[in-house]
C-alpha cells in the first residue's frame, strides 16, 4: 500500500517560492503518474500539474503555468511542485496524487488516481 506524504508548504509573502515534495512511506514513485491538485477553501480539488509515468513529460492547468515545475528526483523516489511569482490566489491545501504505470490518461483528474496523499497548506499573503 502506497502512503503518500508531502512536505514543504506554509506561509509566503506574494512574489514569493516555495517548493513542496511528495513521497511515498515504504516505497517509491518511480514508475508511477504523480499528479498535484489543490483545494481553495470552500473550493473542490483543482488541477495544477502531472508527471507522467515513464518519460517523465509533464502538464500544468493554465493558471500555474510558467510559474509551476513539477519535476521527478528517480534516485529519491521522490517528486516535487516548485512554485514561483506565487500569487494570493493560490492559497489552497495542495495535495500529491498517485497512479502506477501503465497509465493511459491524461493525469487532470482527480479521481484518475489510486493513492492521495494528506495535502500541505499553502498561503500566500498580499
Amino acid at each position: 500500500q502506497v502512503q503518500l506524504v508531502e512536505s514543504g508548504g506554509g506561509l509566503v509573502q506574494a512574489g514569493g517560492s516555495l517548493r513542496l515534495s511528495c513521497s511515498a512511506s515504504g516505497g517509491t514513485l518511480a514508475n508511477y503518474m504523480v499528479g498535484w491538485f489543490r483545494q481553495p477553501p470552500e473550493r473542490g480539488h483543482e488541477f495544477v500539474a502531472t508527471i507522467s509515468w515513464n518519460d517523465d513529460s509533464t502538464s500544468y492547468a493554465d493558471s500555474v503555468k510558467g510559474r509551476v515545475t513539477i519535476s521527478r528526483d528517480t534516485a529519491k523516489g521522490t517528486v516535487y511542485l516548485q512554485m514561483n511569482s506565487l500569487k494570493p490566489e493560490d492559497t489552497a491545501v495542495y495535495s500529491c496524487t498517485a497512479l502506477k504505470g501503465p497509465t493511459f490518461g491524461y493525469g487532470t483528474s482527480w479521481y484518475e488516481y489510486d493513492y492521495y496523499g494528506q495535502g500541505t497548506q499553502v498561503t500566500v499573503s498580499s
